[in-house]
């Protein structure tokens, strides 16, 4: 098929920032693009060559979009399943599978699943409701404390909370949940693993993860990770397994934790490109973005090492500024030699939502970190 300034027309479920750094390459290489998104104001609406305006959730808007392009991709995993499904009876690719989107959408399955593929992740019970949680904390059946996370629908460090006493689950929503012990490692590594339709695989180069301690959104992603080659090959070998057992086609990111022992746990994943593999824009010889793109259309997939090592740093909205975003000191970062900013274009911030990032490259990692510390404390996103 020719997908180079044809006819050739490719679907996107999600119209937000990954979407929007997606285009970037299907500009580069003219591929028309239709994306979906129930936000009329989305990133990837001044991007894409068509955009519709639609519930990822809702059965028919799903599969109407699937049957007015030839391929259908996300940037988003929480779309419905049961549309992707029956397009995919109907002949229409969907990458990544929906059968591996069926295990990934839920944390419980997903839990179940590496317990059942013999993949090392933390201990965890499944709750139908919240309310289950009480009564097994009170009989002995849960020790607090642990990491309380509902099965459907977080994102960004929603969905997420560290239960430390009982009272800590006032206000979080009732329905399916895991409570997962609580792992107190030395790092939070992620490895961004890209598998063709062809059968292809590469990894990226393992990273590593600094979390705000109180959105339990990553701050700081630092590549190469600064940790033992051993340490890095286990935790590339798992991603592959993780990788090869789910059947993804495109990227999947497996975020993990490094124990104080050296072992590797996996925490959970996402197939699409991710938050982690941001600092490859400027840092790899192939962004994540070009290279799911190689992947869902079946092309040689491209070099993943670095040509630098980066750091990427998150922008997100300051607390207390919600309404139309400024963005406060760009013009000194900008005089930073080896600093890209990326702005996702959402018009309105509020208190740690996602809003840019900003990459780092340098010959030196460490220095990268320190230019990177700087920018962070530099940059304000506030609001008018």
């Amino acid at each position: 098929m020719n997908y180079f300034s044809s006819n050739f027309k490719l679907g996107i479920l999600g119209g937000g920032q990954l979407g929007k750094m997606l285009l970037y390459e299907t500009r580069k290489w003219d591929i028309h693009t239709k994306v979906m998104d129930a936000s009329p104001e989305a990133p990837c609406k001044i991007g894409c060559n068509e955009f519709v305006q639609g519930d990822l959730m809702d059965f028919d808007a799903v599969y109407q979009l699937g049957k007015q392009v030839d391929l259908l991709t996300i940037e988003i995993e929480n779309v419905n399943l049961d549309a992707l499904e029956k397009l995919e009876e109907e002949g229409l690719k969907v990458y990544p599978p929906t059968k591996a989107l069926r295990i990934i959408q839920n944390k419980a399955k997903q839990k179940l699943f590496y317990v059942d593929q013999g993949i090392p992740t933390a201990k965890f019970q499944r709750f139908a409701y919240k309310s289950e949680i009480e009564d097994s904390v009170s009989n002995g059946g849960l020790s607090l404390p642990f990491v309380w996370k509902a099965a459907q629908f977080g994102y960004d460090g929603q969905g997420v909370k560290i239960v430390r006493k009982l009272q800590d689950l006032e206000g979080l929503p009732p329905g399916e949940c895991i409570a997962e012990e609580m792992v107190y490692f030395k790092n939070e590594l992620a490895v961004v693993v890209a598998r063709s339709a062809s059968g292809e695989i590469k990894t990226y180069p393992v990273v590593e993860m600094e979390f705000h301690p109180e959105a339990n959104q990553v701050e700081y992603v630092i590549c190469p990770a600064r940790i033992d080659t051993k340490v890095a090959q286990k935790a590339r070998e798992i991603a592959l397994k993780v990788s090869e057992k789910i059947q993804q086609v495109g990227l999947l990111a497996v975020e993990m934790f490094q124990t104080q022992e050296d072992g590797i746990l996996v925490n959970e994943v996402a197939p699409r490109p991710h938050n982690s593999g941001h600092y490859s824009i400027e840092a790899s010889y192939t962004n994540q973005f070009e290279q799911h793109l190689r992947a869902i259309l079946g092309f040689p997939l491209g070099k993943t090492d670095s040509k630098l090592p980066g750091i990427m740093v998150n922008l997100v909205g300051a607390e207390g500024h919600t309404g139309d975003v400024i963005y406060e000191n760009m013009e000194t970062i900008l005089g930073k030699q080896g600093v890209t900013p990326h702005i996702y274009g959402k018009k309105q911030t509020r208190p740690f939502r996602k809003m840019g990032h900003v990459t780092i490259v340098n010959e030196n990692v460490e220095r990268a970190r320190e230019i990177a510390q700087q920018v962070k404390e530099k940059i304000r996103v506030v609001s008018k």
